[in-house]
This record gives structure tokens, C-alpha cells and sequence, in this order.
């Protein structure tokens, strides 16, 4: 009788610790999202309240210009960290030029502030995923086991990115360069401490989560107007499954930049 008083408090505490551990895990994962909080908070309300004298589009790039100002300027961000989510911007605002005189999808609304039909602002949305990844990575002192060599990881990056560019015009070779992550980063680890303890994950499975999460922004963003695709012109509609490979190899290539400049800077002497 004994015993089992004994087993089943500690199976109470071992439930209690679990519970504690995923809360603290929940907020850390809060913290570092919050760019793109502000991100879907500001396209919420600036759907349903008008602001005076600029479009709603130049609005939200002044309001992602101040919260990024404001992020270093507080500490929140370091200024390694800026620089990686500016390259991110950039690399975003490429795309988002491409895919929208492609019509993949349209910035409807007016803006003073459009580069060939694009709304600066879109390249926040890219910068809040490196921005999310840069906080995470130092809130949950992430480190990586068994990460290939830079002459893989450099180039798969590259071809990740080009194929979003060159599918128009050549095959998709999307799913063999998803087969290749599986190769590359099959004996990769991706481990992280929570209250001390250290926890850890195939870092393709890590992949496939953020690239979920991801996805559902997206319908989140959609659905307030951030951008529209073609089947949305008239009604909102869920945007399809088949977005989310994007999503995840959108998500590898973020990570791989991240990580190989993480790792660059921590090898390059200290000045």
C-alpha cells in the first residue's frame, strides 16, 4: 500500500514538472515571437480601424519600422542579430517582387511605399522568421549535433532558394531538394535547455514543426489582408496544404542561414 502511495505521487510530481516544463517552454516560445505578434496584431487592427492620411500598407511599415527600432533599442535584439534579419528582409522583398509580378499572389490595397506592386512592409514578415529563430535560438540556448559541413549546407541553401525562382520557368524539384534535407541532416540533432534541463529533436523534425506554425500564420495573415492569393480575390479562403512544403523549405533555408552565421561568428576571433 505503501509503495503505491509513493509511485503514484511521484507519478504526480513527475506530471507536475512536465506541465511546469512546457509552460516555461510556451512562454520562452512567446517571448520569442513577438515581432510577429506585432506583425499579425497591427494587420488585425488596421483591417477593422482606418487610419488617416497614409494607406494601410505604409501604416504597417512605419509600425514594423518602430518595433524593430525599439527591439534593439531595448536589448531585446542584439545588433548581429539586425543584421541577419535585415539580409532576411532583403531576401524576402527579391521574392516577394518575383512571385508577385508572376501572379502567385497581389497587394491589392494602395501604398506609397510599393516597389514594382510589392508594399515594403512584406519584407517584415520574412525578418519576423529570422527574427523568431534569433530569439529562440538565445532564449533556449539552442546547440546543434552533428551539423553537416558548409560545402553541403552552403549550396542546398542556395538551390532551396533558387528553385522558389526557377520552378516558373524549369520542373519543381522541390520535393528532391526536401529529399535531400532528409539525407543531409539525417543524423542531425537540434538540442535546447528549458529550466535547466536540456531537452533535444531530429532537426528535420524541427523543420516540419516550424514550417506547421508557419503555414497557419499565413491563413492568419491572409485573412487580414496582408496579401491575397489568386482564389482569394473574392472570399477568404484556407490557403491549401500544398503551401506548406513552401513554408518548409522556406523555414530550412532561414535555418541554415541562421545556424552557418551563428557558427562563422562564434569561430571568428574575438576584436
Amino acid at each position: 500500500m505503501r509503495d503505491s502511495l509513493i509511485q503514484q505521487k511521484t507519478v504526480k510530481t513527475q506530471i507536475k514538472r512536465a506541465w511546469l516544463q512546457l509552460v516555461h517552454f510556451g512562454w520562452q516560445q512567446a517571448l520569442s515571437c513577438l515581432f510577429p505578434v506585432v506583425i499579425f496584431g497591427s494587420l488585425a487592427l488596421t483591417q477593422v480601424i482606418p487610419l488617416p492620411i497614409l494607406p494601410r500598407y505604409d501604416w504597417l511599415l512605419i509600425i514594423f519600422l518602430l518595433m524593430q527600432w525599439w527591439m534593439v533599442r531595448s536589448g531585446l535584439e542584439t545588433r548581429d542579430e539586425l543584421k541577419v534579419i535585415t539580409m532576411f528582409h532583403l531576401i524576402g522583398l527579391a521574392l516577394e517582387i518575383f512571385k508577385v509580378n508572376m501572379g502567385s499572389w497581389s497587394y491589392p490595397e494602395d501604398g506609397y511605399f510599393k516597389i514594382l506592386g510589392v508594399p515594403l512592409y512584406s519584407g517584415f514578415m520574412y525578418a519576423s522568421v529570422a527574427s523568431y529563430l534569433c530569439q529562440a535560438w538565445r532564449r533556449l540556448d539552442v546547440n546543434l549535433v552533428k551539423w553537416p559541413p558548409l560545402w553541403a549546407v552552403v549550396p542546398l541553401a542556395a538551390a532551396i532558394y533558387l528553385n522558389f525562382f526557377t520552378h516558373h520557368y524549369w520542373i519543381d524539384i522541390r520535393w528532391w531538394l526536401s529529399a535531400l534535407v532528409v539525407i543531409v541532416f539525417w543524423q542531425s540533432w537540434v538540442t535546447y535547455a528549458v529550466n535547466g534541463t536540456r531537452y533535444r529533436m531530429p532537426l528535420a523534425f524541427s523543420f516540419v514543426l516550424i514550417g506547421f506554425f508557419i503555414w497557419v500564420a499565413e491563413n492568419i495573415a491572409t485573412f487580414f489582408g496582408a496579401w491575397k492569393y489568386p482564389n482569394q480575390s473574392d472570399t477568404w479562403q484556407l490557403v491549401g496544404i500544398g503551401k506548406l512544403s513552401s513554408w518548409l523549405l522556406l523555414v530550412i533555408v532561414s535555418f541554415l542561414i541562421v545556424a552557418t552565421l551563428k557558427m562563422i561568428k562564434e569561430k571568428s576571433p574575438v576584436k
